[in-house]
């Protein structure tokens, strides 16, 4: 749905939000408090963290020869240098000036990477370092790019010359410096958090006082507390913020136990809830569930991650606070979104996905999400975010939340979702408990009717049950009347499709499931966006039922062979 009268208010109060808190950013990096910025130059990093991100030398290959491909997006410098020309797309910018990709020169450890590194680091120090301007000191991304200089300083400093040296840890110490005087005006969410873990990681690496290490600690173990749930998850309700936030958080621990400093308690705990949210989230072949912008992971980071969980017991059954349910049994997996969206300020990648859930079995993915795209293309950005993107129910072919369709609002505003369901009800279901049902009131304010939905898995995981149906929801006076609802069954790429009868059959490797439901179906065009290649053509199971029809429509897939 699009943004109506009604969340108007809500909009002009995230838009005087935004703007105030770019102005108190303005001033703290205008001319009167500039000079905090200025210091001494360190004239060593007392340690190097570790780095638990892999790389690929044919990324390092590729950039050396030229080729700088980010966000989906390729550019070819030529003569010029990569930090010379303007950038195609903020997320190219964020991507490039972030030096994340440091890790494939890293990986390729030859004389060859490690001078081009250099050079690349070198050219960001003499073109975009001197001014504290533009895209490159987004607080998110100046914390990404302290990160990555200090993971990688043995690949950058080991034998430099003298010059290089003394340039690179001027600029390091004048970003961190630059860091703790506006980590407090950085946007909401992971960019703060972000930027917490860089200068912690800053305090311990570079000669400081205790007293900053332990207040860095302090204001980081405070973010976390306030960003991550008691059940691991972050509050943006993104499987993949719990990968991307302990690829730092433990080579953060790692490095105070190294430097023999006390690992504060909020920094340990937070740990200890997220390795088993990522468990939560990892479905049988090692990827993560595709909700709320989580898109193509990096299944060996996850495989190094869960390394370090030391709990090795079964997952939770449901997230509570981070609003999923896990059904587990035999080879068969099905995580479901039964939570609200996120608040509005940490809501620019959540996904008006209520009630949708992802199937997989053995090491093979079978009902997916369409998952978040590589690059930044907005109209496919948008229709990733849409209901009719995910494993769930729309009526009249609109979201169950709203959106804010204007461009200039997106760019201010970082695309936010304005919340439509305000209010799950679930409960477990099932002889097993591996069952639930849930109940959204999304399309309350738009139809007046409440989305019901029940799942249950048998307990060998043969066979997955579901229903779907619409209740009177009485709480708003609908502004439309509408009976065409649609239930859609994203697949997998690598599903095989065919009908059989009444049935459709699923066949992937060598497993064959079948689907069967009391209502026509059909077997329409899909994309599948969360592919480490790109987006992937696939098709999508549809299911038409009349939304005012008491019995809805009841689904079931069963396992064959």
């Amino acid at each position: 749905m699009s943004t109506s009268l009604v969340d108007r208010p809500l909009l002009a109060v995230l838009t005087l939000r935004e703007a105030w808190r770019r102005a108190r950013r303005r001033l703290r990096t205008g001319p009167i408090h500039r000079w905090r910025f200025a210091g001494g130059v360190p004239d060593r990093l007392l340690v190097v963290p570790p780095n638990l991100r892999h790389g690929d030398p044919a990324v390092a290959e590729a950039i050396y020869a030229g080729r700088f491909h980010f966000a989906g997006q390729l550019l070819e410098p030529g003569r010029s240098s990569i930090f010379e020309l303007a950038l195609p797309s903020p997320a190219y910018a964020a991507e490039l000036n972030g030096f994340d990709w440091l890790r494939h020169h890293a990986e390729a450890g030859d004389a060859l990477a490690v001078a081009n590194a250099r050079t690349l680091v070198d050219d960001w120090i003499r073109f975009k370092g001197r001014t504290i301007a533009g895209p490159a000191f987004e607080p998110a991304v100046t914390a990404r790019r302290v990160i990555s200089w200090m993971t990688h300083a043995d690949l950058l400093l080991t034998d430099a010359e003298l010059g290089f040296y003394r340039r690179f840890m001027k600029s390091l110490a004048g970003q961190a410096r630059y860091l703790r005087s506006i980590a407090q005006e950085a946007p909401d969410g992971m960019p703060r958090l972000t930027v917490r873990i860089a200068l912690a990681l800053a305090a311990l690496c570079l000669p400081t006082p205790n007293a900053r290490i332990r207040i860095a600690a302090l204001h980081l173990a405070d973010e976390l507390d306030r960003q991550i749930f008691p059940d691991g998850g972050h509050v943006s309700r993104d499987p993949c913020a719990v990968a991307r936030i302990l690829a730092d958080m433990i080579p953060l621990r790692q490095t105070f136990v190294g430097q023999g400093q006390p690992v504060p308690k909020g920094i340990y705990t937070a740990i200890d809830r997220m390795l088993p949210a990522l468990r939560f989230f990892r479905h049988s072949d090692g990827s993560l569930a595709l909700f709320n912008g989580a898109g193509a992971g990096d299944v060996h980071l996850l495989s190094v991650l869960l390394r370090f969980d030391e709990t090795l017991g079964e997952p939770m059954f449901h997230a509570r606070q981070s609003g999923y349910h896990r059904l587990a049994a035999g080879q068969t997996v099905v995580v479901a979104d039964t939570g609200c969206p996120p608040p509005p300020a940490f809501s620019g990648g959540a996904h008006a996905g209520t009630l949708s859930f992802e199937l997989s079995s053995e090491a093979s993915r079978i009902v997916v999400n369409c998952g978040r795209p590589i690059g930044e293309d907005g109209d496919w950005r948008r229709l990733s975010r849409s209901t009719a993107a995910h494993s769930t129910v729309t009526i009249a072919d609109q979201s169950s939340s709203r959106f804010a369709r204007s461009e200039s609002l997106d760019r201010f505003l970082g695309t936010p979702l304005v919340p439509g369901p305000t209010h799950v009800d679930c409960a477990e279901t099932g002889d097993s408990g591996l069952g639930f049902e849930a109940t959204h009131d999304g399309y309350d304010r738009g139809f007046g009717l409440l989305h019901s939905r029940r799942i249950e898995v048998s307990r060998d995981g043969r066979t997955v049950l579901g229903a779907d149906r619409f209740l009177r929801g009485g709480g708003h006076r609908p502004q439309m009347i509408a009976r065409d609802a649609t239930a859609r069954f994203h697949l997998h790429p690598s599903v095989v499709v065919e009908s059989a009868g009444a049935a459709i059959r699923l066949s992937v490797r060598d497993q064959t499931w079948l689907f069967r439901c009391d209502s026509h179906c059909e077997i329409e065009d899909s994309i599948f966006f969360a592919d480490v290649a790109g987006a992937r053509r696939t098709l999508q199971i549809v299911v038409p039922f009349d939304a005012l029809s008491p019995d809805g429509v009841a689904w079931r897939f069963d396992r064959e062979r």
